[in-house]
């Protein structure tokens, strides 16, 4: 799927205490999982007491809900500027460009979605959704087409930007390089604007500019 360039999770205006202890509690969960993070080491990583986590969230199961949240508003953020038709050519380069390099946002997004339970299920079912109505928005200016099954080509776009996160250590093991830096982006945003610009059956786009000069 299209898409852009898009801004940082951690906004300036971004950095209350709020902010804070849910950016700590992100970076936890996606090192060691939601369940094996207790809400007394989340506090001290956000410099605040266990109350205060509490006062805000209200338990823990609360501030996973504002991170599973967050991801999915940073992602949001994205697929509308997919739909605008910005200048980067694949989800998995906007998130590179506009994501810190070690923001814990994609490895969390691969955790929650291949691990059983309500959570991830919850988490993808609320990405296709985004990922249906930006294909809608797409359509109705004339960008892209809904197909004769719209759901199904839906998934099928935000299964195709999700692998690059879900298999990223493995894409880097097989092509001998990160799909999300910069080198790597650009071999995989070439690939990805030819053949959703043309089909398997595109030619180069760079072979078809040489052609027309």
């Amino acid at each position: 799927m299209r898409s852009m360039r898009a801004g940082s999770s951690q906004e300036p205006e971004d950095r209350t205490t709020r902010a804070r202890i849910r950016d700590e509690a992100l970076k936890l969960f996606t090192e060691k999982g939601p369940d094996r993070v207790p809400v007394r080491q989340i506090a001290a990583a956000a410099g605040v007491s266990p109350g205060l986590v509490v006062h805000h969230f209200g338990s823990k199961e609360g501030l996973r809900e504002e991170v599973d949240r967050h991801v999915v508003a940073v992602f949001e953020r994205m697929l509308k500027e997919v739909a605008d038709g910005g200048p980067v050519g694949s989800l998995a380069q906007a998130v590179a460009a506009g994501l810190p390099g070690d923001s814990p946002v994609p490895g969390y997004l691969s955790r929650m979605l291949t691990t059983d339970g309500d959570a991830g299920q919850d988490l993808f079912r609320r990405l296709l959704d985004l990922s249906r109505r930006t294909l809608a928005e797409m359509a109705r200016e004339g960008t892209a087409a809904t197909g004769r099954d719209p759901d199904v080509r839906a998934a099928f776009l935000l299964v195709n930007d999700l692998a690059v996160f879900l298999l990223r250590r493995r894409i880097e093991e097989a092509l001998g390089v990160d799909p999300l830096s910069p080198p790597g982006l650009e071999r995989w945003g070439h690939e990805v604007l030819a053949v959703y610009g043309g089909g398997l059956r595109a030619a180069d786009p760079a072979d078809g500019e040489e052609e027309a000069r």
